[in-house]
């Protein structure tokens, strides 16, 4: 219960003194008040530096002395100035984030636009938590671009964490620092199998045309002909001739009718498997049949995609994959 409190009292908190958000959705702007400065160490031994010098004016009673003191006093504040105008009304926005295999690197894009007059140096953006920190420079009216990576453990959805960005431009006596908490987040796909087992046999077609259960002969290869299914095109003797350059499209021929298609089934697995390994080696397969080029079904619970090949099915298998018994998934 203790800890249950202190967690509400650290998120109401860092929600009245930083201005933080649980997700925002869209373009954020980083207005004054969400701005915070302190004095860096630098700053701490030039304040002391200032106290001396003015301590000797005052002893020795030299004009000199506090022209120099007050001057040096007044680039300061100006430096203070100056740091925190690098960061405020800088707007914020989220980009893309592809999706990843669990181990990987996610890779969280954002976007910082600059819509004053004023060039901003030195900016640095790093989740609070962990990661390395990217600089970037956002010229007046222009747009910079960040990659920054967060590591992957398990499937499922990962939520980008809290972005802090800091600056100490331009004389560094001063630290400015801002929060963000983007609506962004990352598809985690489960981490194939290794090694590999081999595709499963029941009701698959080998690169060839031939299958396993009493299907046709394969024939050889021809013209492809309007009507001729997506899924006999011969790819491997595609990619060796482009059709820009001249070439054309072939398609397998089989003696008396179709091929067997492959089919993946969740429930086909061996029972006694664990639940992440029976996803992994499915994830596995689904990369393998694509690889070859060997269309085939899925089955996973109440999905069922297929018989089909390419991104858009690879995408939503691996989705399915993915998502299954999580939260937003089967």
């Amino acid at each position: 219960m203790t800890s249950g409190l202190q967690a509400l009292y650290r998120k109401g908190r860092d929600r009245w003194l930083f201005q933080l958000r649980d997700n925002e959705a869209g373009e954020v702007t980083l207005t004054s008040r969400r701005v915070f400065i302190v004095p860096t160490r630098a700053g701490l031994a030039f304040t002391v530096l200032l106290l001396i010098m003015l301590i000797g004016a005052l002893n020795y009673n030299l004009g000199l002395g506090f022209a120099l003191t007050f001057f040096t006093g007044a680039c300061a504040v100006a430096d203070m100035v100056l740091t925190a105008k690098n960061l405020a009304l800088l707007t914020l926005s989220p980009g893309r984030a592809p999706p990843v295999f669990a181990g990987e690197e996610a890779q969280f894009e954002l976007h910082l636009i600059n819509r004053t007059r004023l060039d901003r140096y030195a900016i640095w953006l790093g989740f609070q938590a962990h990661g390395a920190r990217q600089a970037a420079d956002v010229a007046a009216g222009g747009a910079s671009a960040v990659l920054l990576s967060a590591p992957t453990r398990e499937r499922g959805w990962l939520e980008a964490p809290r972005i802090q960005l800091t600056t100490r431009f331009p004389l560094g006596l001063f630290k400015a620092w801002s929060y963000w908490q983007p609506a962004l987040r990352v598809l985690v796909y489960p981490a194939p199998e290794t090694p590999a087992l081999p595709l499963p046999s029941r009701g698959a077609a080998s690169e060839d045309g031939h299958g396993t259960v009493g299907l046709d002969n394969f024939a050889g290869i021809r013209s492809y002909q309007p009507g001729d299914p997506m899924r006999h095109l011969a790819w491997r003797q595609i990619a060796r001739h482009d059709p820009a350059l001249g070439g054309q499209l072939v398609t397998k021929h089989f003696d008396g009718g179709a091929v067997a298609e492959l089919t993946l089934d969740f429930a086909d697995l061996p029972p006694r498997l664990d639940l992440e390994l029976k996803l992994s080696r499915m994830t596995q397969w689904v990369l393998e049949a694509e690889q070859r080029a060997l269309p085939y079904t899925f089955r996973l619970a109440q999905h069922a995609y297929g018989p089909a090949l390419g991104d858009a099915h690879r995408a939503a298998c691996l989705r399915a994959l993915a998502l299954f018994g999580r939260e937003g998934g089967a």
